[in-house]
């Protein structure tokens, strides 16, 4: 257990810095924007190159438990959606994973993100929809486009085109800063 407040972050490769160091990644450069503005928060990456939804909901039990976040942090879904499941199983194991953050009493934080067009047309449309739907709720935070403005742009993107390169690992922060400033000014 921590002396600071903590925020947790169940993530896959994007959290996990995968194809660049680690260190220069955006969950990095969150808990040094957090300490250079004097917030007493520690950041916990519990990011998984590869996860799915499904690992995801089976490990964060076991990390409500173990760090106790007052907010945490779920970007999943891109590996599932990227392999095709079903959106009704993304959805439901997304649903899951809020439910257990919120009974801990953890503040939830969704970042959703974009998938090619490889499953078609209206897979792509009810994979985003996923992320759309939750936004509609008011007990949670969603952005519905973590990477909006980044991965439409290939000087941002690794050569897989699907990873975020190291000069958009700022970029990825300030699309998320917004509201988790919102949650912080909330809990003082």
């Amino acid at each position: 257990m921590f002396s600071k407040n903590t925020i947790l972050i169940i993530g896959d490769s994007i959290s996990a810095g995968y194809g660049i160091d680690p260190k220069q990644g955006w969950v990095s450069l969150l808990q040094h924007r957090l300490d250079m503005d004097k917030r007493n928060y520690h950041v916990i990456n519990a990011s998984i190159s590869g996860d799915t939804t499904s690992d995801g909901l089976s490990r964060i039990p076991t990390a409500l438990n173990q760090y106790h976040p007052s907010i945490t942090i779920i970007e999943l879904g891109g590996n599932d959606g990227l392999r095709g499941l079903q959106i009704s199983v993304i959805k439901s194991n997304l649903q899951r994973m809020i439910s257990l953050t919120k009974q801990a009493n953890s503040h939830v934080i969704i970042l959703g993100v974009r998938i090619p067009p490889n499953y078609g047309e209206i897979y792509t449309q009810q994979f985003q929809q996923i992320y759309l739907d939750f936004a509609k709720r008011s007990d949670i935070i969603v952005i519905p486009l973590f990477l909006k403005n980044i991965d439409d742009h290939s000087q941002l993107m690794q050569a897989d085109g699907i990873h975020p390169a190291t000069n958009a690992q700022a970029l990825l922060l300030d699309n998320i800063w917004p509201a988790l400033t919102t949650l912080l000014q909330q809990e003082k």
